[in-house]
């Protein structure tokens, strides 16, 4: 009866353990993005030339 109560315990503590050692490991592991490393883009249009007013409308 010990035995089984001991491993339905030990059972407890390693889903209650894993439960916050993947989510911090995910979070301070190395990155898993696949983004292309492109940098920034530089501007090539023409900037808006006409003045825009803005109410506030409240």
């Amino acid at each position: 009866m010990k035995r089984s109560a001991m491993s339905v315990f030990g059972r407890f503590l390693d889903g209650l353990t894993q439960y916050f050692v993947d989510p911090i490991a995910r979070i301070f592991g190395p990155s898993d993005d696949n983004y292309p490393a492109i940098g920034l883009q530089p501007f090539e249009g023409e900037p808006f030339a006409q003045r825009v007013e803005v109410s506030d409308g409240l």
